[in-house]
């Protein structure tokens, strides 16, 4: 179906530095009944597709390149690095979080976070996300 395809592509681009809301796609998507379950996960392999991308790109190219091609703001960049270092691999459950999340997986491509690792967590924050955004559309179409 399009709109899966369409769920599974605006959910990749915002995991990148693509300014999208999957969000808003997913909600969009399940208040016109669309399957909860295949379209959440659809979501969470999209948007954890994109992370990876950004795992890829700061494993492969050095910080010039970043700033540089890619226009990775150099301050944000340091902060992510300074909370991936302080609270661990942990720090990757929350790369949804806009601003902060992107730059989080790219750190962690950086660092050479073990890749299993990466997935794992990055998948369990994201998925997380997809699980209440869901919740929350679905409650607000009941209440209508």
């Amino acid at each position: 179906e399009l709109g899966l395809l369409g769920m599974l592509l605006s959910a990749f681009f915002a995991a990148t530095f693509i300014p999208l809301s999957s969000e808003l796609v997913l909600s969009a998507l399940l208040v016109n009944d669309f399957p909860v379950l295949t379209t959440v996960a659809i979501a969470t392999l999209g948007n954890v597709g994109g992370s990876i991308l950004n795992y890829a790109l700061g494993f492969w190219l050095n910080t010039v390149a970043l700033k540089r091609y890619l226009k990775v703001n150099e301050k944000i960049l340091l902060r992510s690095e300074q909370r991936f270092k302080k609270y661990g691999l942990v720090a990757l459950c929350f790369a949804w979080l806009p601003v902060i999340g992107d730059p989080l997986t790219i750190v962690a491509g950086m660092l050479r976070v073990k890749w299993h690792w990466f997935i794992l967590l990055v998948a369990i924050g994201k998925l997380s996300r997809y699980i209440v955004v869901a919740y929350i559309a679905l409650k607000g179409m009941t209440a209508i």
